[in-house]
This record gives structure tokens, sequence and C-alpha cells, in this order.
């Protein structure tokens, strides 16, 4: 029989290998001929040959399967991820030449702010006009403090908004829900100001009234985009309205989250990223904690689940139960 042409992506399964390893898992084996309509099987270490019988090929465990292919998978967003810093890297000096050349002539539902001082002041005049909502998603970025005149002109500059009658709403990750500073803030705040947290946030926005909205523009937030245009500030609210529904109520009324089986909230949401296959700097990142942090928290989830490895733990991860929506 000639092997057929396999033309998916490393970090996938054919129908005919599906069926095969389907079968290797019923059966227990599978005799290495039959191997070659599906070389993605053996290409992925799906199935092995067994110790005792090189004509014979054993499957492994499925949980350990999916991992292996989600990593595949991570590693290949990883690389791409870098290619498309690489390139922002190229091309933001470039954006600036072009802001400078075109002058004023740029769209009016876009604007490019070319410093964080200019997007700072871009913020402070919307939010100056602004007399309704200010809508704000705050990701945290690793316990990284900014210097004291700014988090003291940002207060001066929410107090005057709450002051002329309008409201705030702000979503973080969970991290920051015991942050001396995050806390402190909201206690000093005077009017209708709320914040909730969730596991995992978007990337930064602020969003004033439903006239103007502010996105990063470059991964080291230097530049940013004022955005004006009334389809995407509609979307932008929308999304924000659908996390904030999602939320838990951090300030000014906190609702604690339940601890279940020994493990916590925090272990639950590293849980969930672990057995999609995410490395321990990816889930850092999206929790809003630094690497070092987030280990700690995998090996107490280890100790929790009684796990020996990392394969071992995603497998225990999805026996226990512990991320099934009744908790």
């Amino acid at each position: 029989m000639t092997p057929q042409v396999h033309h998916h992506g490393a970090e996938e399964l054919c129908d005919a290998g599906l069926e095969l390893y389907a079968r290797a898992l019923r059966d227990g084996h599978l005799p290495s001929a039959e191997a070659a309509t599906a070389p993605c099987l053996i290409d992925n270490g799906i199935l092995q040959p067994a110790i005792d019988d090189l004509d014979r090929l054993e499957p492994v465990a499925p949980t350990v399967a999916l991992q292996r292919l989600l990593r595949s998978a991570e590693e290949r967003i990883s690389v791409e991820r870098r290619r498309g810093q690489r390139l922002a890297d190229a091309f933001e000096p470039l954006m600036r030449l072009e802001r400078r050349a075109v002058g004023g002539e740029e769209s009016p539902h876009l604007r490019l702010l070319g410093s964080k001082e200019q997007v700072g002041q871009a913020i402070s005049e919307a939010m100056a006009e602004g007399k309704h909502q200010l809508l704000a998603i705050q990701p945290h970025e690793g316990l990284v403090v900014p210097p004291f005149r700014y988090h003291e002109a940002a207060m001066e500059r929410d107090q005057a908004f709450l002051d002329n009658g309008g409201r705030v709403r702000a979503l973080y990750q969970h991290t920051v829900r015991h942050a001396p500073l995050i806390i402190g803030r909201y206690e000093r705040l005077r009017g209708d100001v709320e914040a909730r947290t969730l596991d995992q946030v978007t990337n930064r926005l602020i969003i004033v009234d439903d006239t103007v909205a502010f996105i990063p523009a470059s991964a080291d937030r230097s530049l940013a985009l004022e955005v004006r245009h009334p389809a995407l500030i509609t979307y932008f609210i929308n999304t924000f309205d659908r996390l904030w529904h999602l939320a838990t109520p951090m300030h000014p009324q906190a609702v604690q989250q339940p601890t279940v089986n020994g493990v916590t909230p925090r272990q639950r949401a590293i849980a969930a990223l672990l057995i999609e296959g995410h490395t321990d700097n990816v889930i850092a990142e999206r929790l809003g904690m630094n690497v070092r942090t987030a280990r700690v928290h995998i090996a107490k989830l280890a100790a929790t689940l009684g796990s020996e490895s990392r394969a071992q733990l995603g497998y225990l991860i999805g026996q226990s139960g512990i991320l099934d929506p009744e908790g």
C-alpha cells in the first residue's frame, strides 16, 4: 500500500490518524505497518514501538498526546509572535516618520499618539470633556509600579471626572485584588466608581463616554491609537460590558472567590491554562504575575492533586473536576 501524502499541520491529526489512534486505544496496540497510512501518529510520538516487539505500536495516553500537540502549536505561535514583534519594532520608527510627514492629514477617526506623554495628555483632555462614563481595562504587568508622579496625576484626573458627575468602571486581573497600590487608589476616590476582576483581561483599553477610545499601538505602549469611529467605539463598549458581567466585584463591595477542595481560584486559573498546553511564561503573562510566582502556584497545585510530573498534572486536573462549571 502506498502511503497517502498528508498536508495538514505538524500539530494536527488527520482523519485517518484519529481513526487509527482510537483503534490503538481500544486494542492496546497496533501493527507497525498500519501506521504508514497516518505518519503523523509516529511524527508526533502518539504511537510508540513496544519494548518487547518492535513490529507493534502502542498508544500514549490521550492527555499526554494532547499536551504534545498543544505544546507544538504553542511553540509555533511563539515563533510567529516573535516575528510579529520584530516587524513591529522595525516599523515603529517608520510610523513616526509617516506621522511627521502627513501632519494633520490623518483620518479624523484615528490618530496616532507617538509618546507616553502624548497619550497621557490626550486621555486627560478627553476626560476633561467627558460627562458620563469612563470604562477602563487595565492589565496588570507583573507588579510593575508606575512612577509616583504618574499615579498621582491619574488620581487627580479620575477624581475631577467623578466630581463632574461621571462614573468610572475598571477591570483588572484577579492578581491585583490585594495589591496595596490598587486598593489604596479606590479607597481614596470619591464618587460613582467600581472595580471588578477577571482571571484574564484584554490588552489595555480606555473609553470616555461613547466618543473616544484609546488602545495600544506598540508592544511597549509608547504608541497608542486614539479612536473616534462610532462603530469601533460601540464594539469596544459591548466588549467591555460582556467582560464586566463576567467579572468578580472588587470595589466598593468585594466578593471573595471560593477555594474548592483545597484549590484556590488562582490555581484554578492556572490549571485551565495548563491543560491548554501553555508554558510558564505565557501563563504568567496572561494572569498578570511573574514567572516565579506562577511556578510556585503550579507546584502547590501539583502537591494538592498528588502529581509527580507535568504530564500527570494535566491528567489529574482533568480527572479532579476543579474546572467543572459547578466547581
